[in-house]
């Protein structure tokens, strides 16, 4: 197997190729909220029923990234995700064919543990290892996958909804899946010069004992963090196209908010990337979640069609640079070695916020009749990360100052 240096051109071709897997990978994401009118309609189902397949999508995205995090720090991401890109596309038929709720929603935990789990954090992890000067960058860009995909699939989607039913288009899409990621992974056939020194370093920025914890006490706060700021997250990208459908815009203006949404979230993450090479990932992540508390609030009063578009663009320029912080952080905290199964549970908790997020802003519509409850909900979610986040700045810039940190926990 040929090695490559880090920094170097086949580490740029790598993220490109990391990045059209994970484009793909993600689809699943988006056509189950896009079709969630449709296929609410089909099984009879409520709100909230209609939106238990994202969470499940999520479930599977948390738990298959524990497996897939921990796989690829031991045999690399090549095998991982072939085998997985097969069974994604049989997780789609599935859905496809499902005449009951219990076997679509199952479906949808496949897609999630064999598509969106594998195509982020361990790709996330994978690309920190091929980088030192631009690892923020690189780590960006790789996370902006499902963001390019949020750009790409939902007016897709909306096409083949029109064209046929749901059920095609899930299809199609597991044709397209398949097609596209095997041939891609070849890329990833290399392995980064001096593969064994990388992968014994520590921490760009120590390890947690500085900020007085122990490694798991400075994951525990991260995976905290992460589900709170991503409980706000999920009210606008799970929601968005039934909030349209049900202001009598229509499921077509919600799909092209949601595009609008993750389009701005790629700049998000570019710009924000850059940012955290200078700042480092605790303040980029700080700047980041207050800015989408301000993009929350500004939903609340949003009726009109420009209102919602201006609050869906701002939400994705403020978000989109929050998650990729936690890949950044888990290697300024932790060694090489560790970063997939440690990213993993920090991932983890973040989807475990979207799922828990998306589904209890369905049921508190079904409570309320509105979405403004919900929204408001999320805000206070958002203030959890916020004073984490805050904590953990505070202990970094006493260790900055010398003072002694107190007891690690």
């Amino acid at each position: 197997m040929k090695t490559a240096a880090l920094d170097s051109g086949y580490a740029w071709c790598r993220l490109a190729a990391c990045l059209l897997l994970a484009t793909v990978g993600s689809a699943g994401m988006f056509v189950v909220v896009v079709a969630m009118p449709a296929f609410q309609l089909d099984f009879g189902l409520s709100r909230a029923g209609a939106s238990l397949p994202y969470t499940m999508v999520m479930i599977g995205f948390g738990v298959g990234g524990l497996l897939a995090g921990r796989a690829v720090d031991r045999y690399g991401v090549v095998a991982p995700l072939a085998v997985s890109a097969v069974l994604l596309a049989l997780a789609y038929v599935q859905a496809a064919t499902s005449d009951s709720v219990l076997l679509f929603n199952l479906a949808h935990v496949q897609i999630g543990c064999f598509g969106c789990a594998v195509v982020f954090a361990p790709l996330v992890a994978d690309i920190s290892k091929w980088f030192t000067r631009r690892r923020g960058l690189a780590v960006a860009i790789a996370a902006c996958g499902n963001y390019v995909g949020g750009a790409i699939w939902p007016p897709l989607l909306v096409d083949m909804l029109a064209e046929s039913d749901w059920r095609a288009a899930y299809l199609n899409i597991a044709g397209i899946s398949v097609a596209l990621m095997l041939p891609t992974l070849l890329a990833l056939l290399r392995r980064p010069l001096g593969d064994d020194a990388i992968r014994g370093d520590g921490g760009s920025a120590g390890s947690p004992a500085v900020l007085g914890l122990t490694p798991n006490g400075l994951l525990g706060l991260l995976a905290l963090a992460g589900f709170g700021c991503c409980m706000a997250m999920a009210m606008p990208q799970v929601h968005i196209v039934s909030l349209c459908g049900d202001l009598g815009f229509g499921p077509a203006r919600g799909a092209q908010m949601l595009a609008v949404m993750l389009g701005c979230g790629i700049a998000s993450r570019l710009v924000f990337g850059v940012v955290s090479d200078r700042i480092g990932g605790l303040r980029t992540l700080l700047i980041s979640s207050a800015l989408q508390g301000v993009a929350l609030v500004a939903f609340l009063p949003a009726q009109s069609l420009t209102a919602l578009y201006g609050a869906a663009a701002l939400f994705g320029l403020f978000q989109g640079g929050i998650v990729p912080c936690y890949a950044l952080i888990v290697r300024e905290y932790f060694p090489a070695a560790q970063a997939g199964s440690r990213l993993s549970v920090v991932i983890l908790a973040t989807i475990a916020g979207m799922a828990v997020g998306g589904w209890t802003s369905g049921a508190i519509f079904d409570w309320t009749g509105s979405y403004s409850v919900a929204f408001v909900h999320g805000i206070g979610w958002n203030l959890v990360n916020l004073s984490v986040v805050l904590f953990l700045l505070s202990r970094a810039r006493d260790a900055g100052r010398g003072v002694a940190a107190p007891a690690a926990v």
